[in-house]
């Protein structure tokens, strides 16, 4: 079963439950995968609902990040539930180690021996974990490992 066919099931398991909340995540989780389609006129892989599953998080997390600056915490808590339901559909995160192990071979992959070399490293890494990590953390263990 794809991901995109989860969430459907898993829309209707809502709604004959009555869980109005996990229902209004689920669609708004499938409206976003339909808009991409859509737009894109393709037809999207696990992969790329990932992509577009990590994006919506990372949304949250802005929007959670700027409403407790604002202190309208009522509006961050609602960010904070959304955020918890669609970590439910992404894979599990990679600890510090694995990503560790990861840059280490995509150093030796690429050849990359100066910071000039992040990119391709970077590149490297995000198709291994693809949707198991924060790219942000990623490129700045990369840069630091490049630098020095």
């Amino acid at each position: 079963m794809t991901l995109k066919q989860q969430l459907t099931e898993d829309m209707k398991t809502a709604m004959r439950g009555g869980d109005k909340h996990r229902l209004g995540v689920i669609r708004l989780m499938l409206a976003a995968i339909k808009q991409r389609e859509v737009d894109e006129r393709i037809e999207l892989d696990d992969v790329q609902v990932l992509s577009v599953l990590e994006k919506m998080l990372k949304q949250r997390k802005d929007s959670v990040s700027q409403y407790a600056a604002a202190h309208r915490e009522d509006l961050a808590d609602v960010e904070r539930a959304e955020m918890v339901v669609i970590e439910t559909y992404l894979p599990a995160k990679l600890g510090d180690d694995e990503i560790d192990a990861l840059i280490t071979a995509a150093i030796a992959e690429t050849g990359a021996s100066s910071p000039r070399d992040m990119g391709k490293v970077v590149a490297a890494v995000k198709e291994k974990a693809a949707g198991r990590a924060d790219m942000g953390v990623v490129s700045g263990r990369v840069k630091a490992r490049l630098a020095g």
